[in-house]
């Protein structure tokens, strides 16, 4: 019988992982994604980027929101001894982790333990880390806390998003997975005890993607960068709201009244806490396209504030 394995994921960057994992010679017997979703203002029905990929590559698909009895049969009929779940969504239960043979092993985009949870990736950024990476674990009945395979060490560049961090981080999970999954298949691989100390990364809402300019140009600058695209970095201006989505941070040589915009050089910044203010690259006002920040202020006259 030929080894295959299930592969579980929704978004882009698992569509990603699966297209680069059929290309490396793995068989997948089984996609598993979520339902089709209504998108955009019209809410017109779309599956999922995995469902979508999957098609395109002629792999059968097997549409739910958890694994379930359902899905468990469809598991059992695919035949395959190894699940890999890369942003599923859902976390599985009990009967769930034991359909397969071999087990389900998850791709988590940091360097467990650290940022268990759904968001490693923005609060990698978020917090100011150097340094990230991409963790291999077998998945047990707690959140993030199985034993690992291997794990791969990534740079944060300096201005880097948490989309472009992610793009780089799908490609060394895709690695580790090809570099590990004979092993997995033939039952050799070794699990180590995660060691260090743990740390949470909660999915971010949109409250925490607000700018208190009352704080450092730094740490706002971590919140623009790791709430690019989502849930984005956004400040009122009077009645209006305004997303940013490209910013970095400087030190100002006086004190300027925190939301306070203004010219900087050629650039067009906010004053922060600190004696710091964030210069703006890319925003965009409500109910319009993104620009420079040039371009949108360019024309305002009085004073303009961000709170």
């Amino acid at each position: 019988m030929v080894q295959s394995i299930v592969f579980a994921g929704t978004p882009h960057n698992a569509a990603r992982s699966l297209a680069d994992i059929v290309a490396a010679g793995i068989e997948v017997s089984l996609v598993i994604t979520r339902p089709d979703a209504p998108k955009g203002r019209k809410g017109v029905l779309t599956e999922s980027p995995v469902a979508a990929m999957a098609g395109l590559l002629g792999l059968k698909v097997h549409k739910s929101h958890s694994i379930d009895a359902a899905t468990i049969a469809a598991i059992q009929a695919s035949h395959a001894q190894v699940g890999i779940i890369v942003a599923y969504g859902s976390i599985l239960k009990n009967e769930a982790l034991v359909a397969l043979k071999h087990g389900w092993y998850n791709v988590h985009y940091s360097l467990l333990p650290q940022l268990r949870g759904a968001a490693p990736v923005q609060h990698a950024i978020i917090r100011g880390f150097s340094e990230t990476g991409a963790t291999l674990f077998k998945l047990d009945s707690g959140v993030d806390t199985g034993g690992y395979i291997s794990q791969v060490r990534t740079k944060i560049e300096p201005g880097e998003t948490a989309s472009r961090l992610l793009e780089r981080l799908t490609r060394l999970g895709v690695s580790l997975i090809v570099q590990d999954l004979p092993a997995i298949l033939a039952g050799t691989s070794v699990e180590l005890e995660q060691e260090g100390v743990a740390s949470i990364a909660p999915k971010l809402n949109r409250d925490d993607a607000r700018l208190n300019f009352s704080k450092s140009a730094r740490e706002l600058e971590g919140i623009v960068l790791g709430c690019n695209p989502e849930p984005g970095a956004w400040a009122s201006i009077g009645e209006q709201q305004i997303k940013i989505h490209d910013a970095f941070e400087v030190d100002l040589d006086e004190e300027r009244e925190p939301g306070l915009v203004f010219t900087h050089g050629k650039h067009i910044a906010v004053a922060c806490g600190e004696n710091s203010a964030l210069v703006l690259r890319e925003v965009q006002p409500s109910g319009k396209q993104s620009m420079q920040a040039s371009d949108w202020f360019r024309g305002k006259t009085g004073e303009v504030r961000l709170s």
